[in-house]
């Protein structure tokens, strides 16, 4: 009777530790081919494991192929258990958008290493790092945060969405169907985050070549319930030699970047259609009418 109390006690523990970590609330990752992908806050983080062993000449070879300089520093974490070396470095991106990157790489318990890399736009958070580490190391993250490989159904800031089986994932909270639109989202903890992040992005996109600008309105929408304004920008593809708009077939891009409050959190989202997609009545393709409306 005393080792079953004890075992339900341990379990509601648990239990009331994944309710009540709200980075649960805003992370969503995917395991495939050996390499699991995470999203949270506008980070992207991911998990390898490399076939080398955590020695000079092995982690030399792993350098490289992340293109870490010689001369950058490398510091151990004292806060791991595990034999590692952190190292950062930064991707300028254009003017004034810098991708911060952090690479932690770890001696597992097969003498391997494993690589945890930490990127996101003009931040860089040692203090989250750490708790998503000691999440990721010690296998600490739910399985519902993990969604599946397939889209059939797909978790969008705690939703549900059935799309069969016409679209793909092009990176975590990223799903392209062809032909009915395209959008990619994180779930934040505060609306300036969320407003940050979509701004960078329209200013990477902005940046490229490849396209141009010839709109740019704010518009109201509707989106996951609540009424909120949309950036709304159509590039013009036409007349310029661009692989994007070869591989669609399309001449404009209409993209509506968002940031909303969704079921207690915050949502920056970028939502796209080429003009040759298929619209509804809704003035929208299929996949961006399950989560915005037009007014």
């Amino acid at each position: 009777m005393r080792r079953y109390l004890i075992l339900v006690i341990l379990f509601a523990t648990s239990f009331t530790f994944g309710q009540q970590n709200p980075i649960f609330e805003r992370l969503t990752a995917i395991a495939n081919g050996g390499t699991v992908y995470f999203n949270i806050d506008g980070y992207s983080i991911t998990k390898e494991t490399l076939n080398y062993p955590f020695t000079e000449k092995g982690l030399k070879k792993i350098y490289r192929k992340y293109k870490v300089k010689k001369d950058d520093p490398k510091t151990k974490d004292v806060a791991i258990a595990n034999q590692n070396f952190y190292v950062t470095n930064n991707d300028v991106l254009t003017d004034g958008i810098v991708q911060k990157n952090s690479f932690y790489f770890l001696e597992n318990e097969k003498k391997r290493v494993d690589i945890i890399r930490f990127s996101n736009i003009n931040k860089r958070d040692k203090s989250f790092e750490g708790k998503m580490l000691d999440l990721i190391i010690n296998n600490k993250i739910p399985k519902s945060n993990f969604s599946p490989t397939s889209t059939d159904s797909i978790n969008f800031a705690g939703r549900q969405i059935k799309l069969g089986g016409v679209c793909r994932w092009m990176d975590v909270n990223s799903v392209q169907c062809p032909g009915h639109g395209q959008m990619n989202w994180s779930v934040y903890k505060d609306l300036e985050s969320a407003k940050n992040a979509i701004q960078y992005q329209f200013e990477i996109t902005k940046a490229k070549r490849g396209g141009k600008v010839i709109s740019e309105e704010e518009v109201d929408i509707v989106f996951e319930g609540e009424e909120v304004k949309a950036k709304k920008v159509v590039y013009d593809f036409k007349g310029i030699k661009s692989l994007l708009a070869s591989m669609s077939g399309g001449e404009t891009l209409t993209i509506y970047y968002v940031a909303a409050p969704v079921r207690g959190n915050y949502v920056g989202c970028v939502l796209s259609h080429w003009n040759n997609d298929q619209i509804e009545e809704n003035g929208l393709p299929l996949l961006l009418g399950e989560v915005m409306e037009l007014k």
